[in-house]
C-alpha cells in the first residue's frame, strides 16, 4: 500500500508540473495563440525533478523546435506543388536528425532528435495551406517556449531541487562501489564472476555519470559550471577500471603460478587495502609510493617470470595509489565547491574524450524512420484521408522517441496504448466536464485530478512513459481554444484513431525492417572492439592508446544492460572487456616500437601481431569470442626469447614487457615454463608500458 501513496516529493513535483502548465495555458490563451494547448504539454514534456535536467531538456527542446520550423518553412512552400519531392524531403529530415541524434549518445541529441519530429508536427498539417506555413511555424515556436519558460520558472523557483548534489552523490556510490573491488583484487579475493559483473556496472555507471555532467551547466547549485571538472574526474575514475583489472591479475597470477606472495609485498598489500578503506587520505599516499619504489627491483636486475610479474603488479599499485588520490582529491573539490582549484594526478594514460560510434546502427534507424513517414504519406495521399497528417505525425514521433532501443516495438505499443487511454480520457472530458466549464477557474478546477494524478506517476520511471503521453495527448485532443467549447466526438474520434493507427504503423514498420534483440546488438559491439584490436595489431602506429581505451569502456558500459539478458552460460558471459583493452594497449604498444627491431626479432614480433590480428578477426566474423590459439602463445615465447637476444636498449626493454603483457591478457590460465630473459636488465616501473 505505501507504493501506492505518493511521497513530499512526489506531490511537489505534481504540483510544480500543474502550476507551471496552467500558467502557460493561461498566457497562451491571453495572447490568443494558434495552439495553446501546446504550451500545457509542453510544461509535462520538459517537467523534471532536478532543476538541472530540466533546464537542460528545456533549452535543447527549445531548440530542436527552433531547427524544426526552420525546415518547414524551407520545404513546405518550395515542395508543395510537388508530393513525392514533399515526401522524400520530410522523411529525409526526420531520417538525418534521428541519424545525427543517435550518434551524438548525450542530452544534447534530444535538441536533434526533436528538430526531426518537429518538422512532421508542424509541417504536415500545413501541406494544403503553404502560404501560412511561416505562421504556423512561428505559433508553434512561441507556444513551445512559452512552455518551456514556464516550466524552468516554476522549476527554478518554486523549491528547486539542485541537481549538483544528486550527481555527487551518484560518483561518491560509485567511488564506494570501485573501492570494494579494489579492496577484493588487493586481497586476491575477487571471484571472476562477480568481479566481471562489478566491472560492467562500474562502466556503465560512469559512463551514466558523464551523460549526466552536461546537465551541470544549467544547475542552481554551487556546481554549476563544474562540467568540465566532474568529466577529469570521471578521466580518472574509468582508467581505474583497467589498472585493477591488471592488479586482479597480476596478484593471482604471482598467488597461484609463482608459489605466493613475498611477506612484504603481502604487508604492502593489506597496507593499501586499509588505505583505501579508509578514503584513500593524500597524507598516506606519498609513503606508500616510498614503499612501492623500495620494493622495485634496479633497473639493471636480472629478473625471471616471477620478477617481470612481481615488477609489472608494483607499477600498477603506484597508478592505483595515483588515482585514488586523485579521485578523492577531485571530489573533495565538487564537495566543497572548489571545482576551480581541482588538479589531476593520475597516470601517463588517459582517457580520451571520444565515444563508440556506430553508424551502421544510427543509418539504419534512421532509415527505418523515414520509411514509416514515406509509408504514412502513401497511405495518406492514396486514401485521401481527412486525418493522415495526424497519423504520419505520430509515427514519426514514436520512431524517433524509441530508436536507440535494440528493440523499439515493445516501447511503440505501450506508448500507442497510453495514447489510446489519453482519447478516452479526452473524450470523457469533452462530454461530461467541458459543457458545464465557464471559465480559466472551472477549467483549471477540471484538469486538476487528472494531471495531478500523471504528474506523480511521472516521477516513478516505471510509469512515466504510461502517463507522459496522457498528460500530453489529452489536451492536444481536446484542442482547447478561447472559445465556447463545442463537443465534436466525430472529430475527436478520426484524430484519436489517426493517432493510434499511426504508430502502430511505426511499430509495425520497425518489427519487420529495425528490430533487433539484446544479444544481436551485444555481439554487434564485441565485433567492433575485436575488429578495433586487429587494427591496433596490424597498424598500431596510428592507434593511441587513449583513443582506445575510450572506445573500450565506452562499448563496456553499452554492453551491460545487453549482457543482463544473456543466459549464464552463454559465450558471451565469458567476455572480459578489461582483458581485452589490456591486449590492445600492449598491441599497439608492440606495433609502434617494432621498428627499433631486425633480424629474427623483427620477424617474430611481426609473426605475434599477424596472428593476433587474425585471431580477433576470426572472433569478429565468428561474432562470438574463440580461446587463442595455441601457436599463438609458442610465437609469443619465441619473441620473447629473440627479443631478449637483441641489445638490451630502452625499446626493446619495453617490446619485452608488451609481450609479457599480451601473454598474460590472451593466456592467463598458461603458466612459464621456460627462461624468458637472458642476463639483461629490465626497466625501472616509470618505464612499463600500458
Amino acid at each position: 500500500m505505501s507504493r501506492l501513496l505518493p511521497s513530499g516529493e512526489e506531490l511537489l513535483f505534481s504540483l510544480k508540473a500543474f502550476t507551471a502548465g496552467m500558467l502557460a495555458l493561461w498566457i497562451a490563451l491571453m495572447l490568443d495563440l494558434q495552439r495553446p494547448y501546446w504550451a500545457l504539454a509542453t510544461v509535462y514534456i520538459v517537467m523534471q525533478p532536478l532543476t538541472g535536467t530540466l533546464r537542460s531538456k528545456a533549452s535543447y527542446r527549445a531548440v530542436g523546435t527552433l531547427l524544426g520550423a526552420i525546415a518547414t518553412v524551407v520545404l513546405i512552400p518550395n515542395l508543395a506543388s510537388a508530393p513525392e519531392l514533399l515526401v522524400l524531403a520530410m522523411a529525409g529530415w526526420t531520417g538525418l536528425c534521428l541519424f545525427i541524434s543517435l550518434l551524438d549518445r548525450t542530452p544534447r541529441g534530444y535538441a536533434f532528435m526533436l528538430a526531426g519530429y518537429s518538422a512532421a508536427l508542424i509541417g504536415f498539417p500545413a501541406v494544403t495551406d503553404p502560404a501560412s506555413i511561416f505562421d504556423t511555424a512561428l505559433s508553434r515556436v512561441e507556444e513551445i517556449t512559452l512552455g518551456v519558460c514556464c516550466a524552468a520558472l516554476v522549476g527554478s523557483l518554486a523549491f528547486p531541487r539542485p541537481f549538483g548534489p544528486v550527481l555527487a552523490g551518484r560518483v561518491e556510490n560509485w567511488l564506494n562501489d570501485a573501492s570494494r573491488w579494489s579492496r577484493d583484487a588487493l586481497a586476491g579475493l575477487a571471484d571472476a564472476a562477480v568481479a566481471g559483473r562489478d566491472r560492467r556496472k562500474l562502466a556503465a555507471d560512469a559512463a551514466e555519470i558523464d551523460a549526466l555532467a552536461t546537465h551541470l551547466d544549467f544547475d542552481t547549485s554551487a556546481l554549476r559550471g563544474a562540467t568540465a571538472v566532474v568529466r577529469r574526474l570521471r578521466r580518472q575514475m574509468v582508467m581505474l577500471m583497467p589498472v585493477l583489472s591488471s592488479v586482479a591479475d597480476r596478484v593471482a597470477a604471482l598467488s597461484r603460478e609463482e608459489g605466493g606472495l613475498p611477506p612484504d609485498l603481502q604487508a604492502l598489500l593489506a597496507d593499501m587495502d586499509g588505505w583505501i578503506a579508509a578514503g584513500a587520505p593524500a597524507e598516506r599516499a606519498p609513503d606508500l609510493r616510498r614503499r612501492i619504489a623500495a620494493l622495485s627491483p634496479p633497473a639493471d636486475a636480472h629478473l625471471d617470470w616471477t620478477g617481470v610479474l612481481t615488477v609489472s603488479l608494483l607499477h600498477r599499485l603506484g597508478e592505483t595509489v595515483s588515482l585514488w588520490q586523485s579521485c578523492r582529491a577531485l571530489q573533495a573539490a565538487l564537495v566543497d565547491g572548489r571545482a576551480d582549484q581541482a588538479e589531476e594526478t593520475g597516470t601517463r594514460h588517459q582517457v580520451a574524450e571520444t565515444r563508440h560510434v556506430d553508424y551502421g546502427m544510427a543509418l539504419w534507424s534512421a532509415l527505418a524512420a523515414a520509411l514509416t513517414v514515406i509509408a504514412c504519406c502513401v497511405i495518406w495521399i492514396g486514401t485521401e484521408w481527412q486525418e493522415g497528417a495526424i497519423a504520419t505525425q505520430m509515427a514519426a514521433v514514436a520512431c524517433c522517441f524509441f530508436a536507440a532501443q535494440d528493440n523499439p516495438v515493445p516501447a511503440i505499443v505501450s506508448f500507442t496504448i497510453a495514447n489510446g487511454l489519453g482519447v478516452v480520457a479526452a473524450m470523457v472530458y469533452a462530454l461530461f466536464v467541458f459543457p458545464f466549464i465557464d471559465g480559466f477557474a472551472l477549467l483549471v478546477l477540471a484538469f486538476s485530478p487528472a494531471l495531478l494524478i500523471t504528474g506523480i506517476a511521472m516521477t516513478r520511471p516505471a510509469l512515466y512513459g504510461r502517463f507522459l503521453p496522457i498528460a500530453v495527448g489529452m489536451p492536444t485532443m481536446l484542442n482547447l481554444q478561447d472559445r465556447v467549447y463545442v463537443p465534436d466526438i466525430a472529430s475527436l474520434s478520426n484524430s484519436g484513431l489517426a493517432m493510434v493507427l499511426g504508430m502502430g504503423l511505426a511499430g509495425l514498420i520497425t518489427a519487420l525492417v529495425r528490430s533487433v534483440g539484446a544479444e544481436w546488438s551485444a555481439r554487434r559491439l564485441l565485433r567492433a572492439g575485436w575488429r578495433e584490436l586487429a587494427d591496433a595489431a596490424r597498424h598500431g602506429a596510428s592507434v593511441r592508446p587513449q583513443t582506445l581505451s575510450a572506445h573500450m569502456l565506452d562499448r563496456l558500459a553499452l554492453l551491460v544492460p545487453r549482457l543482463g539478458t544473456v543466459a549464464p552460460g552463454a559465450d558471451l558471459a565469458a567476455v572480459d572487456a578489461l582483458s581485452d583493452l589490456r591486449v590492445g594497449l600492449n598491441l599497439a604498444d608492440l606495433r609502434r616500437r617494432r621498428r627499433y627491431l631486425g633480424g629474427a626479432a623483427l620477424q617474430s614480433v611481426d609473426t605475434v601481431l599477424d596472428l593476433t590480428a587474425a585471431h580477433f578477426h576470426a572472433q569478429a566474423r565468428r561474432r562470438g569470442p574463440l580461446p587463442a590459439p595455441a601457436a599463438l602463445l609458442d610465437r609469443i615465447d619465441a619473441a620473447l626469447a629473440d627479443v631478449a637476444a637483441a641489445p638490451p636498449t630502452r625499446q626493446t626493454r619495453r617490446l619485452l614487457l608488451a609481450l609479457a603483457g599480451l601473454r598474460r591478457g590472451l593466456f592467463p590460465d598458461s603458466s612459464q615454463q621456460r627462461p624468458l630473459f637472458p642476463p639483461s636488465p629490465l626497466p625501472s616501473p616509470e618505464e612499463m608500458p600500458a
